[in-house]
Order: C-alpha cells, then sequence, then structure tokens
C-alpha cells in the first residue's frame, strides 16, 4: 500500500465525510444553490492567497534544490495561472476583483489555512505536503467523481466548467505531480514511528477542508 493510500485509510472517515460532501454532490447534479458556489468563490479565492504563502514555506523547508524547484513551480502556477482563471470564473458568476479583494475571510477558511502553515512551520517539508495533500489531491480525485456521474457535464449545470476544470488533464497532472513528490518524500523522511503524527496531520487537514464545504453549504440555505 502506497503511503498517500495508508493515510487515506487510517483517515477513511474523514476523507469520506471530505470527497462526499454534499456540496461536492450538488455540484454534480447542478442542485446546489448558487448562494453556496458564489461564497465558495470568494472564500476559495482568499484560500488561493494562503495557499501561494504555504508553497513559498516549501521553498525555505525544501532539503534539496530539486525540492526548492518544485515548490517554487506550485507558486508560480498558482499566482500566475490559477489565480487569474480564478478571477475569471469570479466574472463570470458576478463577482468582480473588488469583491474578492474586499471580502472578509471566513473562520473555516483561516481555520484551514492557518493549520497548514503552522504545520509546516513546526515540521518538515514532509509534513507539509501531507497538510497540503487533501487539497492538492483531494480535489483531483473529487472532480474524477464528480465527471462520471450522469449529467455531470450537461449544458444545463451551471458548475460543468468547475468539474471540468479539476477533472481535466492539466490539474489531474498537477494532482499527479503532487502525488510523486508526497511518496518520494516519504520514502526519504517517513520512519514507522512517525507515521502516528503524518496520519494526525493529514486526519485534522482533511477534517478541516470538509468543514471549507459546510461553510459554502450553508451559505446557501440562510434560513437554517
Amino acid at each position: 500500500m502506497t503511503f498517500f493510500n495508508r493515510l487515506k485509510t487510517a483517515a477513511t472517515a474523514e476523507w469520506q465525510a471530505y470527497t462526499n460532501h454534499p456540496f461536492t454532490n450538488g455540484l454534480a447534479d447542478g442542485s446546489l444553490p448558487e448562494a453556496a458556489f458564489r461564497h465558495y468563490l470568494v472564500q476559495d479565492y482568499l484560500f488561493l492567497i494562503e495557499f501561494a504563502r504555504a508553497y513559498a514555506l516549501a521553498v525555505y523547508k525544501s532539503p534539496k534544490l530539486a525540492d526548492m524547484r518544485e515548490a517554487a513551480s506550485g507558486l508560480s502556477a498558482i499566482l500566475d495561472v490559477e489565480m487569474n482563471l480564478h478571477v475569471k470564473l469570479c466574472g463570470e458568476w458576478g463577482l468582480s476583483p473588488a469583491d474578492l479583494e474586499q471580502a472578509a475571510p471566513a473562520a473555516e477558511m483561516l481555520a484551514y489555512t492557518r493549520y497548514v502553515l503552522d504545520a509546516g512551520m513546526r515540521g518538515d517539508l514532509l509534513a507539509l505536503k501531507v497538510a497540503l495533500a487533501p487539497c492538492v489531491i483531494g480535489y483531483a480525485e473529487i472532480a474524477t467523481r464528480l465527471a462520471a456521474l450522469p449529467g455531470a457535464d450537461a449544458a444545463t449545470n451551471a458548475y460543468r466548467v468547475w468539474i471540468a476544470e479539476y477533472a481535466g488533464a492539466p490539474y489531474q497532472e498537477v494532482a499527479a505531480r503532487a502525488l510523486a513528490q508526497l511518496e518520494d518524500l516519504a520514502g526519504r523522511y517517513a520512519t514507522p514511528t512517525r507515521e502516528a503524527e503524518l496520519v494526525a496531520i493529514f486526519r485534522e487537514a482533511t477534517r478541516l477542508e470538509a468543514d471549507f464545504w459546510e461553510m459554502a453549504w450553508r451559505a446557501g440555505r440562510p434560513s437554517q
């Protein structure tokens, strides 16, 4: 069993709650309230800014030049590509750059990003990558599952663009690279005595990712 599969197995309940959250299922069948998706888009923009900080930290934490280059490449992809794509998507949903920049960060967004940064500050590059894995690798798994569901790519599904972006080859390759690096780092630095610590990081990061979905999901149900 691979290192990542051992992490997922040890955090089965948290992983299921995250990857099968009602928010994600609402993306596939188009039933997600638009207010929930808009709230998600705004918070995900703020999330990307903090994610960039995590990749900058990964450069500092990298023990080898190759690791530094990998982290720098990820940082550039977030700042120079993904954020621009995200702003474009937000514009299609009536959200201007000013709306994004002036938005207040949600507690759930701060909780997850602060946890990732803290895990990286306290630990090594492997600990940081374990904390990042639920997002980077999890999104690829979620989108692949959603894309296979009936109606996910229907013209009437307003969320088909989001699904296609993360299920498409470019992002799947990003996730595959992240997974390969995680396995490489685990081969170098994970020991049997340390695995419980890494599982705890992965479990908490996954739980916080599910909380991020829940935050957006609640935004679509203001009366509850």
